[in-house]
Protein backbone atom coordinates (compact mmCIF):
# COMPACT_ATOMS: atom_id res chain seq x y z
CA UNK A 1 0.00 0.00 0.00
CA UNK A 2 2.78 2.41 0.96
CA UNK A 3 4.77 1.53 -2.16
CA UNK A 4 1.76 2.19 -4.36
CA UNK A 5 1.28 5.61 -2.77
CA UNK A 6 5.01 6.30 -3.17
CA UNK A 7 4.88 5.37 -6.85
CA UNK A 8 1.89 7.60 -7.48
CA UNK A 9 3.57 10.47 -5.65
CA UNK A 10 6.77 10.03 -7.61
CA UNK A 11 4.88 9.85 -10.89
CA UNK A 12 3.11 13.08 -10.05
CA UNK A 13 6.50 14.71 -9.40
CA UNK A 14 7.84 13.44 -12.69
CA UNK A 15 4.81 14.82 -14.47
CA UNK A 16 5.56 18.29 -13.12
CA UNK A 17 8.65 18.54 -15.34
CA UNK A 18 8.47 21.32 -17.94
CA UNK A 19 7.30 20.44 -21.45
CA UNK A 20 9.84 20.05 -24.25
CA UNK A 21 9.62 20.36 -28.01
CA UNK A 22 7.56 17.51 -29.47
CA UNK A 23 10.34 15.52 -31.15
CA UNK A 24 13.42 16.54 -29.16
CA UNK A 25 14.98 13.43 -27.68
CA UNK A 26 15.28 13.69 -23.92
CA UNK A 27 18.08 12.07 -21.97
CA UNK A 28 15.48 10.23 -19.91
CA UNK A 29 13.48 8.77 -22.81
CA UNK A 30 14.77 5.28 -21.99
CA UNK A 31 13.50 5.64 -18.43
CA UNK A 32 10.10 6.80 -19.74
CA UNK A 33 9.90 3.76 -22.00
CA UNK A 34 10.68 1.42 -19.10
CA UNK A 35 8.19 3.21 -16.86
CA UNK A 36 5.57 2.84 -19.60
CA UNK A 37 6.27 -0.88 -19.80
CA UNK A 38 5.99 -1.19 -16.01
CA UNK A 39 2.65 0.63 -16.05
CA UNK A 40 1.39 -1.79 -18.73
CA UNK A 41 2.44 -4.76 -16.62
CA UNK A 42 0.81 -3.25 -13.55
CA UNK A 43 -2.39 -2.54 -15.46
CA UNK A 44 -2.69 -6.22 -16.35
CA UNK A 45 -1.44 -7.78 -13.12
CA UNK A 46 -3.36 -5.49 -10.77
CA UNK A 47 -6.46 -6.29 -12.82
CA UNK A 48 -5.95 -9.91 -11.82
CA UNK A 49 -4.89 -9.36 -8.22
CA UNK A 50 -6.83 -6.20 -7.31
CA UNK A 51 -9.72 -5.86 -9.76
CA UNK A 52 -11.32 -3.11 -7.68
CA UNK A 53 -8.60 -0.71 -8.89
CA UNK A 54 -10.17 -0.65 -12.34
CA UNK A 55 -8.25 1.41 -14.90
CA UNK A 56 -5.99 3.08 -12.31
CA UNK A 57 -2.68 2.14 -13.97
CA UNK A 58 -3.95 2.88 -17.45
CA UNK A 59 -5.03 6.29 -16.19
CA UNK A 60 -1.54 6.83 -14.74
CA UNK A 61 -0.13 6.01 -18.16
CA UNK A 62 -2.52 8.45 -19.80
CA UNK A 63 -1.37 11.18 -17.42
CA UNK A 64 2.26 10.40 -18.23
CA UNK A 65 1.52 10.54 -21.96
CA UNK A 66 -0.33 13.82 -21.60
CA UNK A 67 2.57 15.35 -19.69
CA UNK A 68 5.48 14.01 -21.71
CA UNK A 69 4.34 13.11 -25.21
CA UNK A 70 2.17 15.35 -27.39
CA UNK A 71 -0.47 13.69 -29.54
CA UNK A 72 0.98 12.41 -32.80
CA UNK A 73 4.59 12.46 -31.58
CA UNK A 74 7.05 9.60 -31.97
CA UNK A 75 7.69 9.63 -28.21
CA UNK A 76 3.97 9.03 -27.60
CA UNK A 77 3.90 6.14 -30.07
CA UNK A 78 6.96 4.56 -28.45
CA UNK A 79 5.58 4.98 -24.95
CA UNK A 80 2.25 3.45 -25.95
CA UNK A 81 4.06 0.52 -27.57
CA UNK A 82 6.06 0.00 -24.38
CA UNK A 83 2.88 0.05 -22.27
CA UNK A 84 1.24 -2.49 -24.59
CA UNK A 85 4.34 -4.70 -24.55
CA UNK A 86 4.27 -4.76 -20.73
CA UNK A 87 0.57 -5.58 -20.71
CA UNK A 88 0.75 -8.32 -23.35
CA UNK A 89 3.84 -9.92 -21.88
CA UNK A 90 2.00 -10.72 -18.66
CA UNK A 91 -1.27 -11.44 -20.41
CA UNK A 92 0.44 -14.36 -22.15
CA UNK A 93 1.76 -15.78 -18.88
CA UNK A 94 -0.88 -15.17 -16.19
CA UNK A 95 -4.56 -16.08 -16.11
CA UNK A 96 -5.02 -15.65 -12.36
CA UNK A 97 -3.33 -13.94 -9.46
CA UNK A 98 -0.47 -16.11 -8.21
CA UNK A 99 2.36 -15.60 -5.73
CA UNK A 100 4.64 -14.96 -8.72
CA UNK A 101 2.26 -12.27 -9.99
CA UNK A 102 2.27 -10.63 -6.54
CA UNK A 103 6.07 -10.69 -6.56
CA UNK A 104 6.15 -9.10 -10.02
CA UNK A 105 3.79 -6.37 -8.81
CA UNK A 106 5.98 -5.62 -5.79
CA UNK A 107 9.07 -5.47 -7.98
CA UNK A 108 7.32 -3.18 -10.45
CA UNK A 109 6.30 -0.85 -7.61
CA UNK A 110 9.92 -0.68 -6.47
CA UNK A 111 11.39 -0.21 -9.93
CA UNK A 112 8.75 2.31 -10.99
CA UNK A 113 9.28 4.35 -7.83
CA UNK A 114 13.05 4.31 -8.38
CA UNK A 115 12.70 5.46 -11.99
CA UNK A 116 10.31 8.22 -10.96
CA UNK A 117 12.60 9.37 -8.14
CA UNK A 118 15.68 9.33 -10.37
CA UNK A 119 14.10 11.20 -13.26
CA UNK A 120 12.52 13.75 -10.94
CA UNK A 121 15.71 14.32 -8.97
CA UNK A 122 17.87 14.64 -12.04
CA UNK A 123 15.70 16.52 -14.53
CA UNK A 124 12.91 18.39 -12.68
CA UNK A 125 13.43 22.04 -11.83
Amino acid sequence: MLRRALLITMLAGALAAPARAAEDPAPFDGALMRLSEILGGLHYLRGLCSPSEGPKWRNQMQALLDAEAPAGSQRRAHMMASFNRGYRGFQQSYRSCTPAADLAIRRFFEEGAKISRDVTARYAN
